[in-house]
């Protein structure tokens, strides 16, 4: 089998027969064709199968009023008590409303709320725990004014029920129906859906995570569960991907995954990156404390929106949101 790497372009000396990716911002004329066993090879666009060109130019459509022709921020909001950077910082319904506000006021067009802390080591938390911690939370952002989406950050069906039912309408499916294959039936109610890849569970993850190769290996995951979405009635327009950093991969698996982020445009949908705070971002840019992960953080999230990810997945709105509007318009003029 064969994969297709389109090479992201910003330069505005574009030739004539370039073609624009995923309908967004950035362009290509060469894509880089991978398979196991054989040493990656470019050709020309013109010469990809017709099939591969549609999927990788198509304009993504909008997602719970999202344009995704555009870069977009989600906004994370944690209402745990152990997350790894802000565990027991929005609890109350007050403090996640001020958080959300704030977020929202400084560019985020999607809150993701979550009631599981996913760092390496944690527990599960049980559903009527989860459930407690989330929808009622998200009840009080809709009643509070939040025009925002909503994404509910979770592997289990009934809490991500529960958030639809309370005001959100995206589901972040963490396990990418692994955890919970019901999650499918609940998701075709959503306005949206993401897959994030991970392998293992929180517990184990990254006890010594093993791939034969990392992006191809991660690549037929999510081609796999996308094609699961669409049995199950849920529309690939609908659907967005997450490679998921740092879920059962080592340093070396991340910076793999990030320096060929573009080829996940081949799968037809957009590309939520999340790397806020996380803790390669420490290792690389010796910063041992997550809340001063800030700079690094940003710095991998604009090399994401270089590859054309749609969705940026962090706990620095404002941060993010100014880098953006810095690096759009010094590059694309936007």
């Amino acid at each position: 089998m064969e994969y297709f790497r389109p090479i992201p372009m910003h330069d505005p000396a574009r030739p004539a027969g370039a073609l624009t990716l995923a309908g967004g911002w950035l362009w290509f004329d060469r894509l880089e064709v991978l398979s196991r066993g054989a040493a990656p090879r470019l050709i020309p666009a013109a010469e990809a199968p017709p099939d591969v060109l549609a999927r990788l130019t198509a304009p993504r459509a909008p997602i719970a009023g999202l344009d995704m022709g555009r870069p977009q921020i989600m906004g994370i909001l944690n209402t745990t008590p152990d997350s790894f950077s802000d565990g027991g910082s929005y609890v109350t319904h007050e403090a996640a409303l001020a958080q959300a506000q704030l977020m929202a006021g400084a560019g985020a067009s999607v809150i993701d709320v979550g009631g599981e802390s996913t760092r390496p080591g944690s527990l599960e938390v049980p559903v009527t725990e989860e459930i407690a911690r989330t929808a009622p939370v998200i009840a009080a952002l809709r009643e509070g004014g939040i025009e925002a989406a909503i994404s509910i950050d979770t592997r289990k069906a009934p809490v991500a029920a529960a958030a639809l039912a309370a005001g959100a309408n995206i589901v972040n499916d963490v396990a990418a129906f692994t955890f919970d294959p019901a999650i499918r039936e609940v998701a075709r109610s959503a306005a949206g859906l993401c897959l994030m890849h991970a392998q293992g569970t929180p517990q184990t993850m990254q006890h010594d995570p093993h791939y034969d190769d990392v992006l191809l290996d991660v690549y037929d995951f999510l081609e796999e569960k996308v094609a699961e979405a669409e049995g199950a009635g849920i529309p690939r327009a609908q659907v967005m991907v997450d490679p998921g950093i740092g879920f059962g991969k080592t340093l070396a698996h991340n910076l793999t995954l990030l320096r060929n982020l573009g080829l996940f445009h081949a799968l037809g949908c957009p590309i939520l990156l999340g790397v806020s705070r996380k803790k390669f971002v420490g290792q690389i840019g010796g910063e041992a404390e997550a809340r001063r992960r800030v700079p690094g953080s940003v710095a991998v999230a604009l090399a994401g929106v270089a590859q054309g990810a749609q969705i940026l997945r962090v706990h620095d709105v404002w941060e993010t949101r100014q880098a953006l509007a810095l690096w759009q318009s010094v590059t694309v003029g936007a």
